[in-house]
């Protein structure tokens, strides 16, 4: 019975399964609401901060089962400062680059104390959370400061225009969204036959049927949500960036050394060292790229709202932390994929915006997500008890 195909399909995909048993049910429950175009449209816009930090926690959750409680108020500092440059009528292009240096400065300073003074990183994170928390409320004087730049809340996905334009101007439906989600699945059938091939000629073993079941499945879902999207305004331009993000961190992960070298860390980091591998630039990086993302997802929820207040940010942390453990990393570290942070994140928002459509109270909807996160984690420990 443990060499069931059917069980072992099921261990490898038990989170997207669940991500379709979700979608089904509040699809029942919400008379079909969810899946409205406006909906699924929300769903993107609402969560692309999800998607960027889970991203970069991923990375760190790799190196042995660490997190980053810091992000969120680092998203809130690099918010502000972009908001007081915007304001200032200064361009874009620094506001943008200030935020990301920014976080990339905040991500070395707690990298250093992790990596080469082996402070713990749930201390010295906890340190930053509430350090760039205050002075979150330094920069912005404990107000609200807004901007008004038009250019840059189009570019980074906030207001009502900020969407790809049709090329094609179709009649109703966005042809440029079709063509584009089309071009995506051929991408990825493309990807999915070299891959095939690749493994067939170094002998790895592999299941082709499964393979293809998994990237028909996936295809026809990006062509079903484009087609959705089509049908409101579009491909909004946070989407774009996520991609792009998602794309870049997905190839380092699986293709280059640098990448592997955060699996190494986490499942095994003594054999790692011993094999010539420096681990503490990894930890240092793992942490400076979390700072990077961070000052990235300060842009995009700054575009969203329109504004920057000290209180934003809150609960960042905790919601990528949930996307990446929900998607499959291990609390142990050294497992986890860039997939599983896009399953992670897109649960957890459909989760939130399938009781939202209910009217189910938000005390309940933080209730609901801390047991899949529970049930995610136990699933985790379970099958390390298992191989044990």
């Amino acid at each position: 019975m443990k060499n069931s195909p059917v069980l072992n399909f099921v261990k490898k995909n038990t989170m997207v399964i669940a991500l379709v048993l979700v979608v089904i049910i509040f699809s029942i429950s919400t008379g079909g609401k969810i899946l409205f175009a406006q909906n699924i449209n929300n769903l993107i816009s609402q969560n692309g901060y999800v998607f960027v930090l889970a991203t970069g926690m991923l990375l760190c959750i790799l190196t042995g089962g660490n997190i980053d409680l810091s992000v969120g108020s680092v998203v809130c500092f690099t918010m502000g400062i972009g908001a007081l440059i915007l304001k200032s009528g200064a361009p874009i292009i620094l506001a943008v680059l200030a935020s990301l240096g920014i976080g990339l400065l905040v991500g070395m300073f707690q990298g250093f104390w992790i990596a080469w003074v082996s402070v713990p990183p749930f201390i010295a994170t906890l340190a930053g959370m509430y350090a760039f928390r205050g002075l979150s409320n330094v920069v912005l004087g404990g107000y609200s400061v807004g901007v008004n730049n038009e250019t840059f809340l189009k570019i980074f996905g906030g207001g009502a225009d900020c969407y790809i334009p049709d090329f094609f101007h179709g009649n109703g439906l966005n042809i440029t969204c079709i063509g584009l989600g089309v071009i995506a699945a051929v991408i990825l059938i493309i990807m999915t036959i070299r891959n095939q091939s690749i493994r067939s000629k170094l002998g790895i073993a592999h299941n082709p049927a499964a393979e293809w079941a998994k990237t028909i499945v996936i295809s026809a879902l990006i062509i079903v949500i484009a087609y959705k999207l089509a049908q409101y305004k579009g491909i909004p331009s946070v989407l774009i960036w996520i991609a792009l993000i998602l794309l870049v961190y997905g190839y380092i992960t699986a293709n280059t050394a640098i990448g592997r070298y955060f699996y190494a860390v986490g499942g095994n980091e003594k054999a790692t060292r011993l094999s010539g591998v420096n681990t503490k630039r990894v930890y240092f990086l793992a942490y400076a790229n979390m700072g990077l993302l961070a000052g990235f997802a300060g842009i995009i929820a700054l575009a969203r709202a329109g504004h920057a207040e000290p209180t934003y940010g809150v609960g960042y942390e905790m919601d990528a932390i949930a996307a990446c453990f929900i998607g499959g990393a291990s609390a142990y570290g050294g497992v986890g994929r860039i997939t599983g942070v896009i399953i992670g994140a897109a649960l957890m928002g459909i989760i939130n915006q399938g009781m939202s459509i209910m009217g189910i109270s938000a005390n309940y909807q933080s209730a609901v997500k801390g047991l899949v996160l529970l049930v995610a984690v136990l699933v985790d420990v379970l099958s390390k008890k298992e191989k044990a």
